[in-house]
């Protein structure tokens, strides 16, 4: 990628976001204007797709609503999301899960990811000891 552009885009990046993929659940709250009001709703389901990269990726997040499948494109930096959470780890051996629009029930089911390891938390809560050298035995 072009460094110009990537130096344009950098400001518009999201960096509070959490590590999802192709297969996990996840809740994105929306931003959505009714009126003059705006309130922020959430859309629960699982991301079939992942693509593109920078201030234009995006995810397609799947779910069933009254029986009738229902697919949604979020740009994951645009201003209307306001948060994503990865509800569970999904374990899946595909790049795009279009397979699940012809299933229905129970075979959409996506086995969960065991031992997923956490996000790693930040260390400078504690202090960093100096090395010691190690004491001379004498003899």
């Amino acid at each position: 990628m072009n460094p110009i552009i990537k130096e344009l885009e950098a400001p518009l990046l999201k960096k509070d976001l959490p590590t999802f993929d192709v297969g996990d659940t996840v809740k994105v709250f929306v931003k959505i204007r009714e009126g003059g009001k705006e309130r922020t709703q959430g859309y629960e389901g699982v991301i079939i797709k992942h693509g593109g990269h920078g201030v234009s990726e995006t995810i397609t997040v799947r779910r069933v609503f009254q029986g009738i499948g229902i697919e949604r494109v979020f740009l994951v930096h645009s201003p209307r999301v306001e948060k994503i959470t990865v509800m569970r780890r999904g374990h899946v051996r595909r790049a795009k899960l279009y397979y699940l629009r012809e299933r229905t029930g129970k075979a959409t089911r996506i086995k969960e990811k065991v031992g997923v390891r956490k996000e790693k938390e930040t260390v400078a809560a504690a202090p960093a000891k100096a090395a010691a050298p190690a004491p001379a035995a004498e003899a």
